[in-house]
């Protein structure tokens, strides 16, 4: 897929990839300069205060660095936490889960600066996309609308890069130019606060976006963890100090008891955090988490891409899973020592400005270390790991403050993305079978059409032993399926699982050979007098299952189309018309209830001559005897006389369009 590659300038060096220590470049696929001239850009942009952004252009890429705001009403709206589900949505399609149909939330207020770079009229909810509309084109500032059309004519890179509050702006930005432009683009963060939940980073690793994004935190710095804490129960602490961030007032500030509680809030909310998520991805059962949740609220925020942990000490430590990221952002900056809690309190608002003397002298030395790769184990022991290997792990918990809970969470951590994987290896065995049980209802699809009855009919009249074995392996494969989507329900698979071509062609395969097996089945035990339609115009609880739902949304994404029903739920349409035709109510007649759904059978029809024209509808469906043509034939003649498919109906001019 378009988009979905690397390019030379972020490309890590994969001959490197065993080592647990690398220098910069071989650790995130940036080289050092970059990284330096991106920092200085990124906070002079944000001292001078008075620009949204500034540019400046090298011979291979071109860097764009946003400002952010120091004001707490910049920073907070509305909910505790300032979440809202994201808007824009014709623009930002892919920031959801696709198969659970859940809309990503961000920080209503950072997406809201981003919004004030954009054209009034993109922001319309009527607002039409082309498939040539780039980035540049929705820009309201006609300088930044050049400069980024002049970067990619001519082939450079852009890297979007943002200092404290400005880094948000630099995601969103640099997602949107992925989601437009569909060509790499880099971001690089310093000391940026969170900007989404967990299901804003499951949509960036889906589309192998997340790889694109590398933010650099201090150790101790605060506002990267500020969001885990809710707004409403430090507002006037944070009235005093998010404003200070300039040398001259920041000692006394920082010592100041606004700081103190401040930051004692944002800690223990931090470690609430870590604790609450620690208990899902380590397996524990009780149902002690789901009752705290039902009374404490939790704030939504969680990283993605790929940190870079600065100590301050001229080691620098890299992560890309989320889980572990949450933890040691909870956990690196705690401290057990009563009076050592007023120092760390205090460092913590310093070291946000502190990147400066960590970029100055360490960048390209070979002191990254890439936590991914070691093996922490507990108690530490060198069994299997190399002496280099060993003192990593040594260095890594001096450097980081690593206590033995936070090690241990990390472990599962990473645990927990293996078994994604096993599972993933574990249905991808799958594939044979399902494969096999769709050839035998392909065969039994094949043999009624010989029969001349369809195979729609023919399951769900039940006369013959054939029909018996084809109900054996519907409910196969249905079960095969259904383990599939709750592993996807609850999180449990790898997050580009939903963008894999091969099941998506499965999926969908599935889909239109056994769903229609499925509202036969429901039809013939008349389902619907307890349970209403197959179908049902809202997205919530429904009777149509969600192995066909899940197929059917990654379709739609793929393809970049509408939600909307498809071909596989066709007899489902004529199901539902027929019922609702010839049950109508005493006071009215068959003409009447004919024209309640009218317009519903002029959308069936024009459906059913573009799905017959792209071979999506087979000719079983036009089988004299067949539900659809019994239930046509029924309809006022009026109607059929002016039928857009009266000539399928008719008989004449089928055979052409006919297809094995």
């Amino acid at each position: 897929m378009e988009g979905r590659g690397e390019s030379s300038l972020y490309r890590s060096d994969t001959t490197q990839q065993g080592r647990e220590e690398k220098n910069l470049r071989e650790a995130v696929g940036m080289e050092a300069d970059l990284v330096k001239k991106a920092f200085s850009l990124a906070m002079t942009v944000q001292s001078q205060g008075n620009q949204t952004y500034q540019y400046e252009n090298h011979s291979s890429y071109s860097i764009f660095a946003f400002s952010g705001s120091g004001t707490v009403e910049d920073w907070f709206s509305g909910t505790s936490f300032g979440e809202t589900s994201i808007g824009l949505k014709k623009l930002f399609p892919s920031l959801k889960s696709i198969g659970n149909n859940e809309i990503a939330q961000v920080n209503g207020k950072f997406f809201q600066q981003l919004q004030d770079l954009l054209k009034e009229e993109t922001l319309n909810e009527e607002f039409q996309l082309s498939n040539e509309t780039r980035w540049e084109d929705l820009l309201k500032n006609s300088k930044l609308r050049d400069e980024v059309r002049e970067t990619v004519s001519e082939n450079r890179k852009i890297v979007f890069t943002g200092y404290s509050s400005g880094g948000p702006i630099a995601i969103f930005a640099t997602i949107l130019f992925l989601q437009q432009n569909r060509i790499p683009a880099l971001c690089v963060t310093f000391g940026s606060p969170l900007v989404g939940n967990h299901i804003f980073g499951h949509a960036l690793r889906r589309e192998n976006w997340a790889q694109y994004f590398v933010h650099f935190v201090m150790r101790y710095d605060i506002i990267p963890r500020v969001l885990l804490a809710p707004i409403s129960s430090m507002r006037e602490e944070l009235q005093t100090i998010l404003p200070c961030f300039d040398r001259n007032k920041l000692e006394s500030k920082a010592r100041s008891p606004e700081a103190f509680y401040s930051f004692c809030d944002i800690m223990r909310n931090a470690l609430s955090v870590a604790n609450y998520t620690a208990c899902s991805f380590m397996g524990i059962t009780n149902s002690l988490p789901q009752i705290i949740t039902s009374f404490i609220d939790f704030s939504p925020y969680r990283p993605f891409g790929t940190y870079v942990f600065c100590t301050g000490e001229g080691r620098m430590f890299t992560l890309k899973n989320p889980d572990a990221i949450l933890q040691l952002l909870s956990c690196s900056f705690r401290s057990d020592n009563a009076k050592a809690v007023i120092d760390v309190a205090c460092r913590s608002f310093k070291e946000h400005l502190g990147y400066e003397n960590e970029f100055k002298d360490n960048l390209g030395k070979e002191d990254v270390v890439d936590l991914e790769l070691l093996d922490l184990q507990l108690p530490l022991y060198s069994g299997g790991a190399s002496i280099n290997g060993m003192k990593s792990i040594e260095t890594a918990v001096k450097e980081l403050g690593l206590s033995t809970r936070t090690m241990l969470c990390l472990s599962a951590a990473r645990e927990s993305e293996q078994k994604k994987q096993r599972n993933q290896e574990r249905i991808d065995k799958n594939r044979e079978k399902i494969e096999e049980d769709l050839r035998e209802l392909k065969e039994y699809r094949d043999k009624c059409e010989m029969s001349e009855i369809g195979y729609y009919d023919a399951f769900k009249l039940q006369i013959k032993q054939e029909d018996y074995h084809a109900n054996v392996t519907r409910l196969k494969l249905a079960g095969i399926w259904d383990e599939i989507i709750e592993l996807l329900r609850c999180h449990e698979l790898p997050d580009e699982f939903e963008c894999r071509e091969d099941w998506l062609e499965l999926g969908t395969r599935f889909r239109r050979l056994m769903e229609p097996l499925d509202i036969a089945n429901y039809y013939r035990f008349s389902m619907y007098l307890d349970t209403g339609p197959y179908m049902k115009p809202e997205e919530g609880s429904q009777p149509r299952p969600e192995r066909y739902r899940y197929p059917q949304r990654w379709l739609e994404h793929a393809n970049r189309k509408p939600a909307g029903y498809l071909d596989s739920c066709f007899w489902f349409e004529v199901e539902d018309l027929r019922i609702r035709i010839n049950t109508s109510n005493q006071n009215e007649n068959r003409d009447a209830a004919f024209e309640n759904v009218k317009d519903r059978i002029l959308e069936l029809e024009e459906n059913i001559l573009r799905w017959f024209e792209e071979g999506q509808l087979r000719k079983d469906v036009f089988f004299e005897k067949s539900t659809f043509v019994k239930w046509w034939w029924e309809l006022p003649e009026s109607h059929r006389m002016q039928s857009r498919i009266a000539i399928l109906m008719g008989g004449q001019g089928l055979q052409p369009f006919f297809f094995s």
